[in-house]
Order: C-alpha cells, then structure tokens, then sequence
C-alpha cells in the first residue's frame, strides 16, 4: 500500500512539473523516470526490511544454538 502510495505522489509531483516544462514528450519520459525510481525505492525499502528480520532470526538461531551447545 505504501508503495502505491509513494508512485501516487511522484507521479503527480512530476506531472506538476511537467505542466510548467511546455515539453510533453520530456514531461512523460520524467514521470516516468521518476516513477520507476519511486518504485526501486520502495523495493529496496522493502528488502532491507525483509533482511533486517532475517538477520534477527539468525541471530537469535545462533543463540539459541549457542545456548544448547554450552550444556
């Protein structure tokens, strides 16, 4: 939902400015361009979250592990 929601506003900020540009074609290739980044961040985002608990459920793995291997 977020990601929806940032392309959402990108997009209409780049349409924004592409009215004060006159150039449609640049105008579109910038929207574009802009959403796509928007969408790339979001991913990026996403993962290194994802990475973030995957590096906690290993750690506390290890612990665990540790923990049992002590006895």
């Amino acid at each position: 939902m977020t990601k929806s929601i940032a392309l959402s506003l990108v997009l209409a900020a780049s349409l924004g400015l592409a009215a004060c540009t006159g150039g449609t074609e640049n105008a579109a290739n910038n929207a574009a361009n802009s959403a796509e980044n928007a969408s790339n961040a979001a991913d990026n985002a996403m993962n290194a979250a994802l990475n973030a608990a995957d590096n906690a459920a290993n750690a506390a793995s290890n612990a665990t592990n540790n923990a049992a291997n002590a006895m």
